[in-house]
């Protein structure tokens, strides 16, 4: 849904660097440490999978599925000798039954066609008293600037419709925890992260450098003019000193297999 090229790669591994200190913190109070087995689903180019190698250790393993081929030629060309790199479609097949001791998932059920069979297959791999993390969308319309700005609206606007449109939601996290209910998987903690941010801070790259790509995106698919485009991609870089931006409300939930 957001492309899987050179350009996509690079810019997934910039929003890596950004919620990487978020992402660890996660992993330490779920527990997922060394020699475990640990599935990250829909693993992209593998920017989690190197973290989740070292974090089990030579003793541990990453099962790492992904269905895109760049994506997958991108984790292979990792070599990390403790991941196993499998093409696998998280929504449509089953991962296998207790085969791990935790499940990584982040922006993944946003963009996958059944998101809630997603919850169920990492919910039938995982071992009694294993582990799922979740980073997900639940408001991507507090996406915003201060004061307020059209075309970012207007970009936002475009970005949910394109994924609805392609069978996607946005707002996924908020179903998550009926989901984790129904497929066997106890809501341990669940936390919103958001944050606002100028300039200055490093998280602002991250939304600056997805407008760049998904501006393109959104005119090769028809939402935008291709003028309209090269404005949009601009936009965080005309903001003002005194702006701030209001970044998409994610949803952490950490839950236990029962």
């Amino acid at each position: 849904m957001l492309g899987t090229e050179t350009d996509e790669i690079e810019r997934l591994g910039l929003q890596h660097l950004v919620w990487r200190a978020r992402m660890l913190d996660a992993w330490a109070r779920a527990g997922i440490g060394p020699r475990q087995s640990v599935i990250d689903v829909g693993a992209g180019p593998g920017w989690a999978s190197a973290d989740l190698a070292e974090r089990v250790g030579p003793e541990g393993r990453v099962l790492a599925l992904e269905r895109s081929e760049s994506f997958l030629a991108a984790l292979r060309g990792r070599g990390l000798a403790n991941v196993e790199v499998r093409a696998h479609d998280v929504s449509a097949e089953p991962f296998g039954e207790a085969v791990a001791d935790a499940a990584w998932c982040r922006w993944v059920l946003s963009f996958v066609a059944a998101p809630e069979r997603t919850v169920g297959h990492i919910a039938r791999a995982l071992r009694p008293g294993g582990v799922a993390v979740f980073h997900e969308y639940a408001d991507y319309g507090a996406w915003q600037m201060m004061p307020p700005d059209a075309e970012l609206d207007r970009f936002r606007a475009c970005v949910m419709q394109s994924w609805r449109d392609a069978g996607g939601e946005p707002d996924v996290g908020l179903r998550l925890p009926q989901w984790l209910d129904a497929a066997g998987l106890e809501l341990v903690e669940i936390r919103p992260l958001i944050e606002i941010v100028g300039r200055g801070d490093f998280t602002w790259q991250w939304p600056a450098a997805f407008m760049v790509v998904n501006a393109r995106r959104l005119a090769g698919l028809g939402y935008v003019s291709e003028e309209e485009a090269e404005r949009l991609a601009t936009v965080l870089d005309r903001a003002p000193p005194h702006a701030r931006m209001v970044t998409p409300l994610v949803v952490e939930v950490i839950a236990r297999k029962r």
